[in-house]
């Protein structure tokens, strides 16, 4: 099967699932190598076998919508969004926080994939800006589909790779060196709880001060699917908190839910 029949086919696939085809342009290689695993798995030739099951019901829809996931993560993934998030929005929200009486400052991952970005915000708040705000404590709910990705998450060992662009004396402090991996540290893995959940059915309770929903719904999705989960997130949300999305998504025309923050940098305010 040609690059051509794989386009052809995921152009026809994609909107039926409520995902887009310019999202997956660039990292369609993962997605075939999957969908070509379950052909050989259900012994078919070729897509259009696979287009003549998938037309028969809705039961095979749910395996492609499996291989349709992506999950390419790092630690401090956009250093500057991260360097943002430690310099003002997180001392911001802490004083609010602090202000109002409250003991917990509470975060949402979503779309977690293997922890990295969780383990991120655990990290830099307790290895930097924990010690300023003595009596509170930072909550971070990740939540993913994937219960492979999640039980890797709680397993936390990670290669050289996935903590290139942590600052050194991160990385010293808060792992320790296993084999050729590396393992978090207990003390940074406690404040972070793992939840399965598809974020298009449903969202963690409570509200969150800080959302971080980046590189998924607003590149993967379609238009009335980002514009249903971010209604979602913002009713999980306090006027005033905020929203982190990729440098290069934005959010669905005519969204009100949020407002804008420095260019560049993909950060919301709720209104």
């Amino acid at each position: 099967m040609s690059d051509a029949d794989w386009v052809e086919f995921l152009q026809w696939a994609l909107p039926r699932l409520h995902l887009r085809w310019p999202g997956f342009r660039k990292v369609r290689r993962q997605v075939c190598r999957r969908i070509r695993h379950r052909l050989l798995e259900l012994n078919l030739q070729d897509l259009a076998a696979y287009r003549d099951l998938l037309a028969r019901g809705p039961a095979e829809w749910s395996r492609l919508d499996a291989c349709c996931r992506i999950s390419i993560s790092r630690f401090y993934r956009d250093r500057d969004v991260f360097d943002f998030l430690r310099d003002r929005v997180l001392p911001q929200l802490a004083c609010r926080a602090t202000d109002a009486g409250r003991s917990v400052l509470r975060c949402w991952s979503v779309g977690c994939a293997s922890g990295e970005e969780p383990y991120t915000l655990s990290i830099m708040w307790q290895a930097d800006l924990g010690a300023r705000f003595p009596g509170l404590d930072l909550e971070v709910v990740a939540t993913d589909i994937d219960a492979q990705l999640l039980q890797r998450a709680r397993r936390a060992v990670y290669g050289r790779s996935s903590l290139k662009d942590l600052p050194d004396a991160w990385v010293s402090l808060a792992f320790q060196p296993e084999g050729e991996a590396y393992r978090l540290a207990e003390p940074f893995r406690g404040g972070v709880r793992w939840v399965q959940q598809d974020l298009r059915q449903e969202a963690p309770a409570g509200e969150f001060e800080l959302v971080l929903c980046r590189h998924l719904a607003l590149t993967y999705f379609d238009e009335s699917l980002q514009e249903q989960i971010l209604r979602r997130i913002a009713a999980h949300m306090p006027s005033g908190g905020v929203l982190v999305t990729s440098k290069k998504e934005t959010l669905p025309a005519g969204c009100e839910l949020f407002l804008p923050g420095p260019a560049r940098l993909g950060t919301y305010r709720r209104r």
